[in-house]
């Protein structure tokens, strides 16, 4: 009797320690990418939506430097159909963090006739995203740019190195890629082109959730359960505030319990439903999916081939 209570009371001592070591070792890989990154490049931009992998990124970053700032700037390309919550909290945290944040807006482009705002049933601006994202990165001559982007969440994305090589037309040639082995991290670039950088590209949506509880990191409200205005399309959940995404006439709009896995363009990033109003119940939730969050991004079902023609143009 008294050893099966021991091994009782030891076995989640053990699973939390493997968890434990796990994180801490992601945690590890990331902050010497991101030093590497510093020490490499000479004008780096780490690009920050406002999502729980650009947050993460942050924390990472300022455990990189610490007791340092962060040297380098944070980016959003602003699609202007943004969650409200979203950018509420991108401007709390740089205020409170002291960080310098540059904000170029796809409205810009539209306006100057560099892209052509779509219209109809699964208009989005998710796509334009690329040619403001570009047109940044020529401005402020940066010749690395750090995203949260994971190999978990999409096929293409799990293609691409951790130092990924552009050209000077912002492209992604997936069949001329570096290899990186044994951790080497190769920074060399020619004239015009520059790198993205995925520090957290080994970790998970788990992995994220974990990482976010452990150092008590505060995200937006939109990631936990809450009364929204919906309505029901394909299968899926969309807002229906703000008249940002289009809705036909016999799309009824109710008020549901939901959040949301991913915050991307409003127009492309569906709502789950959810009764999960704590960190520790969204870390259960997902433990039990049998979805991927991008699962609900309808800009990755417009083809099978979607997302990697986007990062061939040059999308992040």
């Amino acid at each position: 009797m008294s050893n099966s209570s021991t091994e009782l009371e030891v076995t989640p001592s053990i699973e939390l320690l493997k968890d434990t070591s796990h994180i801490n070792a992601l945690e590890n890989e990331a902050i010497y990418i991101i030093r590497e990154v510093a020490a490499q490049f000479e004008k780096p931009v780490l690009l920050f939506s406002g999502g729980k992998d650009s947050i993460t990124l942050v924390r990472l970053a300022q455990k990189a430097f610490w007791p340092s700032k962060i040297p380098f700037p944070l980016m959003h390309i602003d699609t202007g159909h943004n969650f409200p919550e979203t950018i509420e909290f991108r401007d709390r945290l740089v205020e409170e963090l002291g960080l310098e944040l540059i904000v170029r807006n796809v409205q810009d482009s539209i306006d100057q006739g560099k892209v052509k705002e779509e219209s109809g049933r699964y208009s989005s601006r998710n796509s334009l995203q690329t040619t403001t994202l570009l047109d940044a990165i020529e401005e402020f001559k940066f010749d690395a740019c750090i995203g949260g982007a994971r190999r978990d969440e999409e096929k293409a994305r799990a293609k691409e190195r951790i130092f990924s090589v552009r050209d000077d037309f912002g492209q992604w040639d997936e069949r001329n890629q570096r290899p990186e082995l044994f951790d080497m991290l190769n920074g060399q670039i020619e004239l015009g082109q520059n790198v993205r950088v995925f520090p957290i590209s080994n970790w998970t949506e788990l992995d994220v959730w974990s990482y976010i509880k452990e150092e008590q990191i505060e995200i937006p409200s939109i990631y936990f359960a809450h009364k929204r205005k919906t309505f029901f399309r394909d299968g899926m959940i969309w807002s229906a505030e703000d008249g940002i995404v289009f809705r036909e006439e016999d799309e009824v709009v109710e008020e549901r319990l939901v959040r949301f896995r991913t915050v991307g363009d409003m127009s492309c990033t569906a709502a789950v439903l959810s009764d999960a109003e704590t960190i520790d119940k969204v870390v259960e939730e997902i433990r039990d999916s049998s979805i991927s969050e991008r699962g609900a991004r309808i800009d990755d079902k417009r083809s099978e081939a979607a997302m990697e023609k986007r990062k061939q143009q040059g999308y992040f």
